[in-house]
């Protein structure tokens, strides 16, 4: 906490996952150290893009890779590549897009708002997204249907637990996608541990956080299609210039790439685990709280903790529980979505045992019975 006291800053306990508004993520040492060393260095910033390249694809697979400034940039950048290609004049003239396939097809569900809406990170590149299907379901006939049309340059995809409506099984929209010649991007943001799951489903470009679970600095990566990487690189041209990485960031995701690589995924799955199992035993003896293990729900190999509140016998109701957390020193913050039907959720990944007291100690004051 040096820097919140040295700063006046507001401490902060983040049970809410990796929450841009909180600062995501919490870097190793490893990674700190690699990105504070490259602070003080000058560097070929084509020999690190290369680098990045080769560990990219070395520790996550796919033909190429590249870093670029954030997710979101990497979803920009993904589809004016593939509007552009390399070609110096398309990516010169963005966001003129006259001559190219400018629509970009994206399923109504997918389309998102995760702190902007992606359909912005679409029309930056100076396409025109066009929604398919509703908010409850995109049927594959209906993409098949789209992507038939003049003029389509790609279709994006989104695996994440902000999609509405039913699945849509992402293998089968690629294979349609490429039936009618046309590239598919899947936006994983935080679905970095999925990267082979993505991958497998054929898609031309996925891109990452690497500032989530894999803890780097502020990053995006994008993978895949060697020719399209390439494009996706050659954007600094354009208007990439603005959502270019820093040296620093480069050299924190191959320090956090690297260590991705070394993990003992079994060991360090269970060490999640038996955290959540735990703090779920704690929460379970608190007045009013009805404390459960539960999975991720879009399949990331962690559990989270899910704080059923009854309010009769806690005093208050969900959303009442969740601002009062939020309003103590430190702030908990934790996830709040599902307060109308009770629930408040933890992820625990990121935090120690010492925070975790804090948390049910600050429970167990809130939800004390009062006195006669």
């Amino acid at each position: 906490m040096e820097l919140h006291d040295q700063y006046g800053l507001t401490p902060v306990i983040n049970a809410r996952g990796p929450f841009t508004p909180l600062g995501v993520s919490r870097s190793t040492d490893r990674v700190a150290s690699a990105t504070a060393e490259a602070l003080s260095g000058f560097f070929v910033m084509e020999e690190l893009k290369d680098l990045a390249d080769r560990t990219i694809v070395q520790v996550m697979g796919g033909e190429a890779g590249a870093v670029v400034h954030c997710t979101s940039a990497a979803v920009t950048l993904s589809v004016a590549a593939s509007m552009t290609g390399t070609s110096e004049s398309r990516i010169a003239a963005l966001p003129n897009t006259e001559g190219m396939r400018r629509t970009v097809l994206l399923p109504a569900g997918h389309a998102i708002d995760y702190g902007h809406p992606i359909m912005q990170d679409i029309r930056l590149t100076g396409a025109t997204p066009a929604l398919v299907g509703s908010d409850a379901r995109c049927s594959l006939q209906e993409l098949e249907e789209n992507l038939a049309r003049p003029g389509v340059a790609c279709l994006l995809l989104v695996s994440s637990r902000l999609t509405r409506g039913e699945d849509i099984p992402l293998a089968e929209a690629v294979a349609a996608a490429h039936r009618h010649d046309v590239p598919a991007i899947i936006d994983g943001a935080a679905q970095d541990f999925r990267i082979e799951e993505l991958l497998g489903a054929g898609a031309d470009l996925v891109t990452v956080s690497g500032q989530k679970y894999l803890r780097s600095p502020t990053a995006g990566l994008v993978i895949g299609r060697a020719d399209l990487v390439r494009a996706v690189r050659a954007q600094e041209k354009g208007i990439g210039r603005a959502m270019k990485p820093s040296k620093e960031a480069i050299f924190g995701v191959v320090a956090a790439l690297r260590a991705r690589q070394e993990m003992n995924r079994p060991v360090w799955e269970q060490e999640q685990y038996d955290k959540v199992a735990r703090f779920t035993e704690r929460a379970n003896g608190l007045r009013g709280i009805g404390a459960a293990i539960v999975p991720d729900p879009t399949g990331l190999p962690f559990p989270r903790a899910r704080l059923r509140v009854d309010a009769a016998g806690a005093g208050m109701n969900a959303a009442a529980l969740a601002r009062a957390l939020q309003s103590g020193s430190p702030q908990i913050w934790v996830m709040a979505h599902d307060q109308e039907k009770g629930d408040l959720t933890l992820e625990l990944i990121p935090l120690t045992d010492p925070e975790l007291d804090v948390i049910l100690s600050r429970l167990s004051e809130l939800l004390r019975p009062v006195p006669d």
